[in-house]
């Protein structure tokens, strides 16, 4: 039997206990589309920089407040948002995963995995452009951060905290000495971000090989947007990357991040502007093209104690069109960094690699970023280079020269020869001082030029098992007393007899 008082009970129970919610949601309609572009009417309040919604839950970046329309930049493919759709405001600026999670990953600029190792396992975010430390929340650069290459840390020495722009024409090896610099960190409590922007995505299967096979990838994120990827995911890479290093450089921990190339991120920058209809100013390039940057790479600082101490070096790479230094993005980032190291095809193929052009290259922070044991070697080795150089531009002139400009000349070219480095095979401090030290103190006049390499990697050998104390004095206490000078004097003796 139906009790008609039972049910009515339970009827009225229900309406009593029933809350009718509603939801407010600020929604635009689509009335242009393409080329990763949406124009949208109606988002009235929407902010700047604010994630909106499209129905296949693709996600956009609120970019330019019209008066009567919103342009909004679409993180994806635009194929399945048609005219008319609704576009929702999701109240969220742009953020990313951050912390230990995503260290050790290959994830995109929005933080979603590409490595096939499941999802990132944290729940904390972080907007992908935050202001930089302030004057009072820093402190001057004086930590080295070795890259393991005789010729930077020896002449264009980097610091923790210090940004050093990274500049050649293409095919000179500016990733090389990134991804040098990335192996050297292992086991020098550095978590390293490569952030790949416009790459091939074989180049960075490539790269993420040579990190594994090396050991680095288990301190290295890379974020990468690939060339296929729309100019919208290609802008963002950079501060997505910046905001995982700052995370963890507020962790008190010490980061480097990896800019190639800021000249692709320009582009991509440029391309959105153009579709956007923002007025174009020098080389097509917006007005804000200086403020792109320069709020990028501020972001990297030596914090002050009070903050933890972390660190956030920043090595942006950019390429140049025949050595153009003087190019519009090239000469923005030559004034927004605290030096370069210059790349240069001539040396390239006459085989002096890294290419770097000592007479070009510069690091603001100089000595400060050094080592004692690194300094006493290195303060001779500008003077001598740039002397040989002047005397081999001089000497090709001349048919017969003097004994003394001979020597000279010699020397230079063996202090050359010493800094040639081959790829993938960065040096410990002592082993670079101790080589550095050979080189500029003339133990090298009677080596012949092609045998130095062999000279070197030998006499290194060789003092590791018959004079271990040596390079451990040198990389414990990180300089060379008189008293150990006198003992090295006499091991390079005593290996000379038997080289």
């Amino acid at each position: 039997m139906i009790n008609a008082d039972e049910i009515a009970g339970i009827l009225k129970q229900q309406i009593a206990s029933a809350r009718t919610e509603t939801r407010e949601d600020e929604v635009g309609t689509v009335i242009e589309v393409g080329d990763s572009i949406a124009r949208v009417y109606g988002l009235t309040a929407v902010k700047m920089g604010e994630l909106v919604q499209f129905p296949n839950g693709l996600l956009g970046i609120a970019f330019n407040l019209e008066e009567d329309n919103v342009g909004v930049v679409i993180l994806g493919s635009d194929a399945d948002i048609k005219e008319g759709a609704t576009v929702r405001r999701t109240g969220r600026i742009v953020s990313v995963p951050v912390g230990d999670a995503v260290v050790g990953r290959i994830v995109d600029p929005l933080g979603q995995p590409l490595d096939d190792k499941g999802p990132i396992a944290t729940t904390r975010t972080r907007p992908i452009e935050t202001q930089a430390p302030t004057v009072v929340q820093r402190q001057p650069v004086s930590q080295p951060l070795q890259t393991g290459i005789k010729a930077i840390d020896g002449l264009i020495p980097i610091g923790k905290g210090q940004r050093e722009l990274i500049i050649g024409n293409r095919q000179t090896g500016k990733t090389a000495i990134a991804i040098d610099t990335i192996i050297n960190q292992k086991g020098k409590n550095v978590i390293c971000i490569y952030v790949a922007i416009g790459q091939k995505t074989s180049t960075v299967a490539q790269l993420y090989k040579i990190l594994t096979d090396a050991g680095a990838m288990d301190y290295t994120t890379i974020v990468a947007a690939n060339s296929s990827d729309p100019a919208s995911v290609r802008y963002i890479a950079p501060y997505a990357g910046c905001a995982m290093g700052q995370e963890l450089m507020y962790q008190g921990k010490d980061v480097l991040v990896i800019y190639d190339d800021l000249s692709k991120h320009a582009q991509a920058y440029r391309e959105i502007s153009l579709i956007l209809r923002r007025p174009p100013g020098r080389e097509a390039y917006p007005g804000d093209i200086f403020y792109l940057h320069s709020r990028l790479l501020e972001r990297a600082a030596k914090l002050s104690d009070e903050l933890g101490g972390g660190s956030m070096t920043a090595l942006p790479v950019i390429e140049t069109q025949q050595g153009d230094v003087s190019a519009y993005i090239p000469t923005n980032l030559i004034s927004i960094t605290d030096g370069q190291i210059y790349l240069e095809t001539g040396l390239f193929y006459s085989g002096i690699r890294p290419a770097i052009d000592v007479g070009l290259s510069v690091s603001r922070v100089g000595g400060a970023a050094q080592t004692k044991a690194m300094k006493s070697v290195a303060g001779q080795l500008r003077l001598e280079l740039s002397q040989y150089r002047d005397l081999a531009a001089f000497s090709k002139l001349s048919s017969d020269l003097d004994k003394a400009t001979q020597a000279q000349l010699s020397r230079g070219e063996k202090i050359t020869e010493t800094l040639k480095q081959p790829q993938f095979d960065p040096l410990s401090l002592d082993r670079e001082v101790i080589e550095l030290y050979v080189a500029v103190n003339d133990f090298l006049a009677d080596i012949p030029t092609e045998r130095i390499a062999q000279f070197h990697k030998e006499f290194y050998e060789f003092l590791t098992t018959a004079h271990p104390d040596i390079p451990k004095t040198i990389a414990d206490r990180k300089e060379i007393p008189s008293e150990l000078r006198t003992q090295l004097d006499a091991a390079i003796a005593e290996f000379k007899k038997r080289f």
